[in-house]
Formats: structure tokens, C-alpha cells, sequence
């Protein structure tokens, strides 16, 4: 595995918009129309991504391997969400980020989740040698 010099302390963002379309009606993940708890795990790993892929070499990625996550409050549709990946533990191809969510009233999400870096062809191969 190659050197991707990827230190602590890097930070990415990601946004969206809540809408009829990742609310947890829509997932199926509840029977409310409010930002589902799927699509803010979802936003939060935009954002660790945001944070590291840019950094990574032709050919690699990162995946995400680990979640745990809290959703504090509930968003209503036409509010915006922002999510944050600060980057805290490097181990190799292994990655931990702090993430977080924000509305523009408060703080929605929180939690860690954890990425590692793979050479996108192997993981591909890997992927389709099961079916």
C-alpha cells in the first residue's frame, strides 16, 4: 500500500438541501417527513470523503467500513443541512473522522466513522468475483 501522507486535522464539508426526496418517509426509515437518518449518515460520509479522496492518488478511493452515528434533532423539509468530517486518526490505509451535522438552528448529528483506502481496481475485482 502506498504512502498517502494523509495527516490529522484535514477537514471536509458537504450540503444539502432537505427535501420530499431524503426525508425518512421517503427511506422508509419512518413516518415522518423530516431529513432522514440514512441521508444524514450519507451527507457525513460526503463529507469524509470531501476530505481525503482529493488527496488520494489515480486509482484509489476510500470506503466506508464503520458508523457510529447519533442523530440529535430533527430537520424539516426546505432547510438546509451541513455536514463536517475532520480527519483524527491515520493507521495506514485506515482513516477515523469526527463527523457532525448542523441545520441552521442547531446541532442535528454527531458521531466518528471510520474509511479505508483501497486500489480501485482490486476492490472492484474483489467485489465482482462473488456473483
Amino acid at each position: 500500500m502506498a504512502d498517502f501522507n494523509l495527516k490529522p486535522g484535514l477537514i471536509g464539508q458537504a450540503k444539502t438541501e432537505v427535501s420530499d426526496n431524503n426525508t425518512a418517509l421517503k427511506f422508509g426509515s419512518g413516518t415522518v417527513n423530516v431529513f432522514a437518518t440514512p441521508a444524514m449518515v450519507a451527507l457525513m460520509e460526503t463529507a469524509a470523503i470531501n476530505c481525503v479522496d482529493r488527496h488520494l492518488p489515480d486509482g484509489y478511493s476510500s470506503v466506508g467500513t464503520r458508523l457510529d452515528i447519533r442523530h440529535l434533532a430533527a430537520t424539516p423539509v426546505g432547510m438546509e443541512v451541513a455536514a463536517e468530517a475532520e480527519l483524527v486518526e491515520v493507521d495506514g490505509p485506515r482513516l477515523k473522522f469526527k463527523v457532525s451535522a448542523y441545520d441552521s438552528k442547531e446541532k442535528i448529528g454527531e458521531g466518528t466513522h471510520n474509511r479505508y483506502i483501497v486500489k480501485l481496481d482490486e476492490f472492484i475485482t474483489r467485489a465482482r468475483e462473488k456473483s
